[in-house]
């Protein structure tokens, strides 16, 4: 029998899940923290990831210790620390800033499809990475990632396309992060065999 299942996801120990939706045959790495984020059909992250405020795509492979969402502190206040909106956690008297949080929480960072997502590295709010694109292990990414795209370093750099303009558009179109469960089973074999220009030769 699978190990992963369409009905919940496999969510390992010692995870902090809040406020979080998933899709079907999504698996969470031990020791990490979701919260506020969806995840799409078939993603998953490894060990002691921290996610929060994000939308992530169907099928995106996010390795251990990478961050995603990080969060941020008010840099225009007089002070930036966390008493300015985590006052009850110092007074009886004083209430959570809600809105600082709010406002955390409206900045959502998206990863697309199919993507790639190095240990270690960080995403930054409101950033966009494109269908299949790969962020570099230990990369901090604070601008959007084009689609099919391979990115490196701090702060991340393009380091080459992945595949041609044509073929990463044909791609796009193909979709096959939509197909339903069988019709991939059927198309592991050439999944495994070709190349993305042979695969697209036979299913676009």
């Amino acid at each position: 029998m699978p190990r992963l299942n369409a009905n919940e996801p496999f969510i390992h120990p010692n995870c902090a899940v809040s406020h979080s939706k998933f899709g079907r045959y999504v698996e969470i790495g031990a020791g990490s923290r979701v919260a506020n984020s969806v995840f799409g059909d078939y993603s998953y992250c490894d060990r002691t990831c921290d996610i929060a405020n994000a939308v992530i795509g169907k099928f995106a492979n996010i390795a251990s210790f990478t961050r995603i969402g990080a969060t941020d502190h008010p840099m225009e206040k007089a002070s930036q620390h966390h008493f300015l909106y985590r006052s009850q956690d110092y007074w009886d008297d004083a209430d959570v800033d809600e809105d600082w949080f709010s406002h955390r929480a409206s900045r959502v960072a998206y990863v697309g499809h199919d993507t790639w997502i190095g240990h270690g590295a960080m995403i930054k709010p409101e950033i966009k990475i494109g269908n299949g694109a790969i962020v570099a292990s230990g990369a901090i990414v604070t601008k959007d990632v084009a689609p099919y795209t391979i990115v490196g370093g701090n702060t991340a750099q393009l380091i080459r396309n992945r595949y041609s303009r044509a073929v990463a558009e044909a791609m796009e179109q193909l979709a096959w992060w939509d197909w339903d469960h069988d019709r991939l089973r059927r198309a592991l074999p050439d999944f495994r065999a070709l190349s993305a220009e042979a695969f697209l030769e036979k299913y676009a």
